[in-house]
């Protein structure tokens, strides 16, 4: 199982900039990208916002598909060449055997938001008519508008279960290359800003006065950020690359203890990771770094910790990335796998931007700062809403 799937290319565009250069670099600078930000009550927080989304032109072609989603989708898919890799692997294998899998929590709703504070709204039921709600606002969107750009024919669909979303669309993938179903997947994240997410969480408590700080003794929750991210999965040795990453094994779970509240006793989170750790053939002590989904919140960081120590993963370096780009909600996925492949190519353990006082009643190994090490196999771990999680197992061979 060692050799898993080959992860071929991948980008990912978030507050740190567009591409992986600048992931890298943000990743080793230490620094958070977040900005203040006040919701139009007054309310203050912390976003990490990706800066050029506004000069973002669709095609010709898919101009119903403008939205603040698929703009940064379209950004996305632009850099590193990863639109011009699909192509070439279309060529290869066939458009109809290529799928494609997002995963996001709101799609375009901010196009919807911005729909109700037009001028011609007439009041409730009364959008304008041409309203392109199909391609912007349902969540299928961005799935459709992704297939349709990169011109792959495959099956395509949407994972929309919170923050493990684009975590469990690499799942999703990967069922479908074993079917036989799909030759290659396109595997996607994408979150965007909008008023309903960052006013639901603020309803619910959760996002942080000041800034966010992943398993500290003082941290007070989370930084909405938005992100895009795509990898193309395929059979390891089809593409004649035998380096590089791997997506050696996926773990699901489901516990549905509470609608946001994880199990005190960590039993989803668990369950996902021993889950992984057994597909992969991997014992704890082999693992050489975990990125935490490392929210900030109360419970859940205090529910990752004991989970990462009931699992045996307590001694494993482990760190954050929330505090630098902020919380991508359905891209955390994604931004997991591909800053920690990042860091396995750059031979860096990323610390943990902004915490400064980890709780004392926590016994993971948490590294505050950056360091220089080798990491060959790590785990990503996503923890959404309503008990839904997913762990990825990552191998990299240089």
């Amino acid at each position: 199982m060692e050799d898993g799937l080959a992860i071929t290319h991948y980008t990912l565009t978030s507050a740190f900039g567009r591409g992986l250069a600048a992931q890298r670099a943000g990743l080793m600078s230490g620094r958070s990208m977040l900005v203040p930000h006040t919701l139009a009550d007054g309310t203050a927080c912390m976003i990490g916002q990706v800066a050029g989304l506004e000069e973002v032109v669709m095609p010709a072609a898919l101009t119903r598909y403008d939205c603040r989603n698929n703009r940064l989708a379209r950004f996305a898919l632009d850099a590193d060449g990863f639109a011009q890799a699909v192509g070439a692997t279309a060529r290869r294998v066939g458009a109809w055997r290529i799928g494609v899998v997002i995963g996001t929590s709101t799609s375009g709703i901010a196009a919807t938001e911005a729909a109700y504070r037009a001028p011609v709204f007439q009041g409730p039921g009364a959008l304008p008519v041409d309203f392109p709600y199909r391609e912007t606002h349902n969540v299928f969107s961005c799935a459709d508008f992704v297939r349709r750009y990169l011109g792959v024919k495959g099956p395509a669909l949407v994972v929309s279960t919170a923050c493990s979303s684009s975590a469990k669309a690499f799942a999703t993938g990967a069922r479908l290359i074993a079917s036989g179903v799909c030759q290659a997947v396109v595997v996607g994240g994408v979150d965007s800003l909008c008023d309903t997410t960052l006013y639901g969480f603020h309803a619910l408590n959760l996002l942080s006065r000041t800034h966010p700080r992943p398993f500290d003794a003082d941290r007070d929750g989370i930084a909405i950020g938005e992100a895009a991210g795509f990898a193309l999965l395929a059979p390891a040795g089809d593409c004649g690359e035998s380096r590089g990453l791997r997506l050696v094994a996926t773990g699901d779970s489901a516990d549905a203890y509470h609608m946001t509240a994880p199990h005190p006793e960590a039993r989803g989170a668990r369950a996902a990771l021993e889950a992984t750790l057994t597909s992969a053939g991997w014992r704890p002590d082999t693992v050489d770094y975990v990125h935490l989904h490392g929210t900030g919140t109360a419970h859940n960081d205090a529910a990752e910790d004991l989970a990462l120590m009931r699992v045996g993963l307590g001694a494993v370096p482990a760190s954050s990335t929330k505090g630098a780009i902020g919380h991508t909600l359905g891209a955390a996925g994604m931004c997991g796998v591909v800053l920690t492949a990042e860091a396995m190519a750059a031979g860096f353990l990323p610390g943990t931007v902004a915490t400064r006082l980890p709780d004392p009643r926590f016994r993971s190994r948490l590294l505050l700062s950056g360091e220089s090490g080798a990491i060959r196999r790590a785990l990503v771990n996503t923890f959404g809403f309503g008990g839904s999680n997913c762990c990825l197992a990552l191998a990299w061979r240089p």
